[in-house]
Formats: structure tokens, C-alpha cells, sequence
């Protein structure tokens, strides 16, 4: 079996699906993205082709090498992510070939579901206490996610605190102790604001912080792992488990968060969470993206003793057409959640089918995904 043919798929609303075909008709899929850089990647994976060509699909630890360590740069968001898709694709080969899930082919399932979280929204207190009640109420999830602030300074004002930690304790209200409530930084704040939004969001006990800092300023997390009790998250602009070690060398964060579409895949991202099981830290892999780095995911969360709760971006009330994440599978039903928890993977390779008539017509239409740019009072740049 001989890798024959790369197909590539620019689909809204940002994604990029990647098709790796054997010279024998055995197909394989993988998400290689980076958000707003998507024909960027497009050009890598291609790059990457000519080595590729005419190699075993299923040496996939001697692929990843040569496509890591075959250059004399490496690394970095854009080479680790085409590698990533790259790798999800001939997993989803093996397992295919072999006709097993992924996570059997990585030690067998260690759990007989996985945890889910929803994200929620809402600019006012009530608004996002309405957003957390609805998810655990009508959607069972056991589990939110709320952004912590918009746009800020380096410093920003005693009152921008003040409403951050409100609409916290307006969800911690209205769900009770029981279920979880994670808040991400979104790297958005600096290393003064992030100390004193952890003091204020304390009394209000979440799950964790997710990306105080940005990963280029992570010495700053022992500062603030020095001056609060509430765990800290980070890594999803983090690559290889070279980008990882001295995060655990340090021992500041509590849960580490690759993304298999970026950090380099199953591959990396199983030795990732293996790394991290020994410093006594948690997984919870990122994954904002489409149906093939959730599928990726959910194979790795199976099988990882230290995982802790899959981050998931599932629309609660589909709408068939909408550029949904189940828009492209021949069966959604496979990522259904009951009670916070979605079903451990049972189909071959990523454990899911899909739709590549629905991909085709998608990617007719593609997309010019860019981030957003924001800026603040005096007209500077704010981060994303």
C-alpha cells in the first residue's frame, strides 16, 4: 500500500480537510488549519506532498519524522499543523485498514465516555447566567465555558474587573456548585490584569483559567500559580512536546491543552499527554474547529488516563446548511452528547464518514476566514 493522491478542501465557515488516497483506494482524512491562514497551510501540505508520495501510509512514526525533522526549520504553527492534518489522515488510514478505532490502536479505551463542555455567551451578568443555565438545563452538559473579558490594556480600570467577576458569579449562581465553570483569557490579558482578574474570579472556584498569558510570556504563570489556588490551563498556541517541556519542567500549569489540528497531531499529542501524566498535570485538548479535529480528539481522550474534559464545538440546536460541524458527516449522530458526555468512538480510523459530496459543493464555495482586528480607546491595537 503506497500513499497515491492529496486532495485539499477549503470549506466554510474556516476549515481546511485534507484526503489522503492509497494507490489501493483506501481513504483517509485529516484537518491541517490554522484559523485565518488557511491557503498558507494549503501551500505546506502540498510542499510536504513530494515526500509523501509513494510512502506506507502506515509508517505513520517514520512519516512523522521525515516530514519534522526531514527540513532544517521546524516547528511553528504553520509546519506543525500541515503535519497534524497530515497525521490525523494516516491514522484514520490505519485504522480503517485494520478496521478498528484509532484509540484501540493506542492501548484500548480507558473510560466508557467522554466529558464534554459548552461554551456560553453574554455580555451582562443575566445574559450569561441564562447561557449557563440553558446549556445545563435543556443540554445536560455537566460543564461551560465563559470568555473573561473583551479587549484590554496592559492595565485596564478597577471597574473592568469588577464586571468580569460579576457575569463569573452570575453563572456560578444560577448552576450551583456541582457543575463546572472554566473561563478562558483567550491570551487577551497582560500579565497585571491577569493577577488581579485571578484574585477577583477566586471566591467563584473555576474549574480552571484557560490561557492567562499568552504562551510567549508563560514565565509569567509563576506569579500568578503563586498567588491563587485556581488551576491554570494553557497550550493551545503551543507545538510539539519540545513546546511543552519546559511548561512542565516549571510546574505552573495544572491542565495542558494541545490541539491536535496544531501541535502536531495524534501522534504528538499522545506523547504530549503521556509528558504531562508524568508531571502529574491534566489533558483537556482545544479544538475549535470542524468535525475531523474533534473526531481526532475524541480518539485520543479515550485512551489518555490524564484526560480531564474535551473542549467541543458542536452547535446545540443544528440547523441542516448552516456550516455546521455535522454538516459534513453522512451520520451526526455520532457526535451526540447525553448528560455532558459523548460516546467513546466505535467506527474504524477517527470513527467517523464523511460526506464528501456535501465537502466537494463546500468547497466550491470555500472561504476568506480572517480574525477579527480590535482596537482600543486610544485607537492601538488590542490582542485577539
Amino acid at each position: 500500500m503506497k500513499i497515491a493522491r492529496l486532495e485539499l478542501f477549503a470549506v466554510p465557515p474556516r476549515w481546511l480537510f485534507l484526503k489522503v488516497t492509497t494507490d489501493d483506494g483506501v481513504t483517509g482524512w485529516g484537518e491541517p488549519v490554522v484559523e485565518g491562514r488557511a491557503d498558507t497551510v494549503r501551500a505546506c501540505v502540498e510542499e510536504m506532498a513530494d515526500i509523501l508520495a509513494g510512502q506506507d501510509p502506515q509508517r505513520i512514526e517514520d512519516i512523522w519524522q521525515m516530514l519534522y525533522r526531514g527540513g532544517f526549520y521546524r516547528g511553528g504553527p504553520v509546519l506543525t499543523s500541515a503535519l497534524s492534518g497530515i497525521d490525523q489522515a494516516l491514522w484514520d488510514i490505519k485504522g480503517r485498514v485494520l478496521g478498528v478505532p484509532v484509540w484501540q490502536l493506542l492501548g484500548g479505551a480507558c473510560r466508557d465516555r467522554i466529558r464534554v463542555y459548552s461554551g456560553i455567551g453574554g455580555d451582562r451578568p443575566a445574559e450569561v447566567a441564562a447561557s449557563a443555565l440553558r446549556a445545563v438545563r435543556e443540554n445536560g452538559f455537566t460543564a461551560v465555558k465563559l470568555g473573561a473579558v473583551g479587549p484590554t490594556g496592559y492595565i485596564d480600570s478597577p471597574g473592568e474587573v469588577r464586571r468580569a467577576a460579576a457575569r463569573l458569579a452570575a453563572v456560578r449562581e444560577a448552576v450551583g456548585d456541582d457543575v463546572a465553570v472554566a473561563v478562558d483569557f483567550h491570551g487577551r490579558v497582560h500579565r497585571a490584569m491577569a493577577l488581579q482578574l485571578a484574585k477577583a474570579f477566586e471566591p467563584f472556584s473555576p474549574m480552571f483559567i484557560e490561557e492567562p498569558v499568552l504562551a510567549e510570556n508563560n514565565e509569567a504563570l509563576a506569579l500568578l500559580a503563586a498567588q491563587t489556588t485556581i488551576p491554570i490551563a494553557t497550550g493551545e498556541r503551543m507545538f510539539t512536546r519540545w513546546g511543552f517541556k519546559r511548561l512542565l519542567q516549571d510546574g505552573y500549569a495544572a491542565v495542558l491543552q494541545p490541539d491536535l489540528s496544531h501541535a502536531g497531531g495524534i501522534s504528538e499529542c499522545r506523547k504530549i499527554a503521556a509528558m504531562a501524566e508524568a508531571y502529574d498535570a491534566a489533558v483537556a485538548p482545544h479544538c475549535p474547529l470542524g468535525p475531523l479535529a474533534l473526531a481526532a480528539s475524541l480518539q485520543l481522550d479515550s485512551c489518555t488516563p490524564n484526560f480531564l474534559i474535551q473542549e467541543q464545538s458542536l452547535g446545540i440546536h443544528h440547523v441542516r446548511g448552516s456550516n455546521d460541524i455535522l454538516d459534513y458527516l453522512v451520520d451526526p449522530a455520532v457526535f451526540s452528547y447525553r448528560d455532558g458526555y459523548v460516546a467513546v468512538p466505535a467506527g474504524p480510523g477517527l470513527g467517523i464518514e464523511i460526506d464528501e459530496a456535501v465537502v466537494r459543493r463546500a468547497a466550491a464555495v470555500g472561504h476568506r476566514w480572517r480574525n477579527p482586528l480590535w482596537r482600543l480607546a486610544d485607537g492601538s491595537l488590542a490582542e485577539w
